[in-house]
């Protein structure tokens, strides 16, 4: 299990890596500007309103509770924990869902890098645009799925004595989510959908998890995390590629 959540995470370095190759940079543009774009505009929005609520809330103060004018910068690191989790948690599915073409795109030309085969005429993204009402299904799917595990789970942060274990497990679920997430490109240019999808990745849990954590650590990190979105759908693409695709072939 060890071995398999290290691995997990190494193919997020390895998506790194693979990001920066001639003739795959050109991919990752438009989905790297989506994400920016969008996280940044957010944060800025988010930031924006933060300090109109402080300039309207400080001078109602009464003169006799003046001093917490001096704890202002205590609310700043709260804040900006607060904005990375309102950022990660409601704009990541919204970026993931306008890129959706182009990471399917990039997903298969690292496919193409990495084994030196084109996919066959009847998968990649010619095919899902051409199968649009299973795609579309499949992303209803996995929000449904998403939803109806998000909401018990933020029950579990009101609980108390639950709620010290609520961040670990949210956390994991977060792994999970995100290695669905990025998994879905390179799996559904194979016409694999969110079903398959799962199961596939429930027989390897340890290695989705840790590919996962490595993504859920990297959207965290500011500045980093405006290639969370790239590099994520790079390091499943590798994932699939040395792990996965070879047990989808062999079974069927």
């Amino acid at each position: 299990m060890i071995v398999d959540l290290t691995r997990g995470a190494g193919f997020l370095m390895k998506g790194f890596r693979l990001i920066n190759q001639p003739g795959i940079r050109r991919f990752v543009i438009i989905p790297f500007l989506i994400n920016l774009v969008l996280f940044a505009g957010a944060i800025w929005y988010l930031v924006t309103q933060f300090e109109i609520f402080m300039d309207w809330f400080l001078p109602t103060l009464p003169d006799w509770l003046s001093w917490l004018q001096w704890l202002i910068w205590l609310l700043w690191p709260l804040f900006a924990i607060a904005t990375s989790l309102i950022v990660f948690y409601l704009f990541t599915p919204v970026a993931n869902l306008l890129a959706a073409p182009f990471n399917s795109l990039l997903a298969e030309r690292l496919e193409l890098h990495l084994t030196g085969k084109p996919l066959p005429a009847d998968r990649g993204l010619k095919y899902l645009l051409g199968d649009t009402a299973k795609a579309f299904m499949s992303e209803i799917k996995k929000l449904s799925y998403m939803v109806l595990w998000a909401i018990p789970l933020l029950v579990l942060f009101l609980i108390p004595g639950v709620n010290l274990a609520a961040p670990f497990l949210w956390f994991l679920f977060s792994a999970w989510m995100l290695s669905l997430e990025y998994g879905d490109y390179p799996m559904a240019n194979h016409n694999m959908f969110f079903r398959a999808e799962r199961e596939l990745l429930r027989k390897h849990r340890p290695l989705a998890l840790g590919f996962g954590s490595a993504v859920t650590l990297m959207t965290t990190i500011p500045v980093l995390n405006f290639l969370a979105m790239p590099v994520g759908v790079a390091g499943a693409t590798v994932m699939w590629v040395e792990r996965l695709k070879g047990e989808v072939e062999t079974a069927g």
